[in-house]
């Protein structure tokens, strides 16, 4: 299940990115920017949506909100026992059709080149690279999907 994170989720979102960012560390020579965000004002304004599993304990999270004329995917973090099951995937699907819902043509997001995985993750998932570019010290990989609208 996937619903609106509640400020009540806050200690698992953050438990969450820690345990999901935590191996890129070594890769980056800091903690990546997910590790540092301020989750508690993120889940405030409604950006933060969570995923559950059976037990209604936290699988992962997304973060994403309207910018410009599209979705800017800021975040998506799933919890490494949970990697492989789809969770992320589901976190984002959600993330395009609210995109779709508020007549956005677009979901861009970015990963940090070191992060090779998500290079080859994003492609798969219909993303195009639009640029790169270093961003408070850390070097980014944007991403674009269009999205298409039904008629």
């Amino acid at each position: 299940m996937i619903r609106p994170a509640a400020l009540a989720d806050h200690p698992a979102i953050q438990a969450c990115a820690e345990q999901a960012y935590a191996r890129y560390i070594p890769l980056i020579g800091r903690k990546p920017a997910p590790m540092q965000a301020d989750y508690a004002s993120q889940i405030a304004t409604g950006w933060v949506h969570v995923a559950l599993d059976e037990q209604a304990s936290l699988q992962g999270f997304i973060v994403f909100y309207p910018h410009d004329n599209h979705m800017l995917l800021e975040n998506v973090a799933v919890l490494p026992s949970a990697s492989g099951r789809g969770v992320g995937k589901a976190l984002i699907t959600l993330c395009e059709s609210r995109a779709r819902q508020l007549g956005l043509n677009a979901v861009q997001l970015y990963t940090n080149e070191r992060m090779t995985e998500n290079l080859s993750l994003y492609p798969r998932l219909g993303y195009v690279e639009i640029a790169r570019r270093s961003e408070d010290g850390f070097n980014r990989v944007y991403f674009e999907k269009l999205l298409m609208h039904n008629a």
